[in-house]
């Protein structure tokens, strides 16, 4: 495998900055084969662990990359497993994580979460500095609806150890929702996945939706209200909670334009109408402005409780089409 198919970036991340992804499995074998993987279908569902690449081999790759990221003077915050399939499908995984640590920059791994119930998972992720779990169901028939997952994992299992795994990682630990439109976007089971990421040690939860192609072509994103109301519903749980909707850019910077601070701002985290008035306070501005990116699509109102709240307005679905 070359270098390049290992190694690629440096790309910007909201969550890590500027990453340098490490693509540690061979195309599309997964523990999963989600709905709406923007990758593609699984092509080899396993959940055996097993040896794909040469740590050496791993090691020289993201090496490379790295210095010649240096050379174009373009910073790398974080190496992250985030391959096309499972990443702790790699036997190798402990010591790879090992041997990167010479080159003296964060270790991340982006994960599914599938086989945390291992302990030597758990053993060797404990390792890195950042780790991200996927939890898209709490609801055993979501579970298998969304996730599709190898027929000898269970659900419970892989939970207790997201639990186990939350509560001894010493590194940052953030988890992951992806929200799917008529299937894990009701009140029900939202409250059932808030309540348990409550009990967890986790430093931030995300709520993604699709924005890429999916798999499945009946794949959608929930409505502007469900969304936000996952975000109410994990705040009362006191969880620090942000969105990843596919906006890129300068979401957390201040660029002095109004506008843009409101779409950056709101493609991360909506905000209640105080706050908005006060933003435009600061800037010296009026909701004239609210007005205008209302009308324009860009910006839309919604409700929760007895509040009300503005986000930023998510791209145009697909049209629906119901799986059989």
């Amino acid at each position: 495998m070359s270098d390049k198919m290992i190694a690629f970036g440096p790309v910007p991340s909201r969550r890590l900055g500027h990453s340098l992804g490490i693509n540690n499995i061979p195309p599309k074998i997964c523990t999963y084969t989600c709905v709406y993987c923007q990758v593609g279908k699984t092509l080899k569902l396993q959940v055996e662990r097993e040896a794909f690449y040469n740590p050496i081999e791993i090691l020289q790759a993201i090496e490379n990359k790295v210095k010649e990221a240096k050379k174009k003077g373009e910073p790398v915050d974080y190496l992250t497993f985030v391959p096309d399939g499972e990443p702790t499908l790699d036997i190798h995984l402990g010591k790879e994580i090992e041997l990167l640590r010479k080159i003296g920059v964060k270790i991340a791994v982006i994960s599914n979460a599938s086989l945390i119930w291992k302990k030597d998972v758990r053993d060797e992720l404990s390792n890195a500095d950042w780790v991200s779990l996927k939890i898209d169901a709490i609801s055993q028939d979501i579970w298998h609806r969304i996730n599709r997952a190898h027929k000898s994992l269970k659900l419970d299992k892989i939970l207790q150890g997201i639990s186990d795994f939350s509560h001894t990682f010493s590194g940052e630990f953030v988890t992951e929702t992806m929200l799917i439109k008529d299937i894990n976007d009701s009140t029900e089971e939202l409250k059932k996945i808030a309540n348990f990421i409550a009990g967890l040690n986790v430093k931030k939860s995300y709520i993604a939706i699709p924005t890429r192609p999916p798999t499945e072509k009946w794949v959608s994103s929930p409505t502007e209200y469900n969304i936000n109301m996952a975000y109410q519903l994990f705040s009362e749980k006191s969880i620090d909670v942000e969105y990843l909707i596919g906006y890129e850019g300068n979401a957390f910077a201040f660029t002095k334009n109004v506008e843009e601070d409101l779409l950056s701002i709101t493609s991360v985290h909506p905000m209640r109408e105080e706050a908005v008035n006060e933003l435009l306070k600061k800037a010296k501005s009026d909701w004239k402005i609210i007005v205008n990116l209302l009308a324009e699509n860009k910006l839309v109102e919604t409700k929760y409780g007895n509040k009300k709240f503005f986000m930023r307005k998510l791209p145009k679905a697909k049209k629906d089409i119901k799986p059989n």
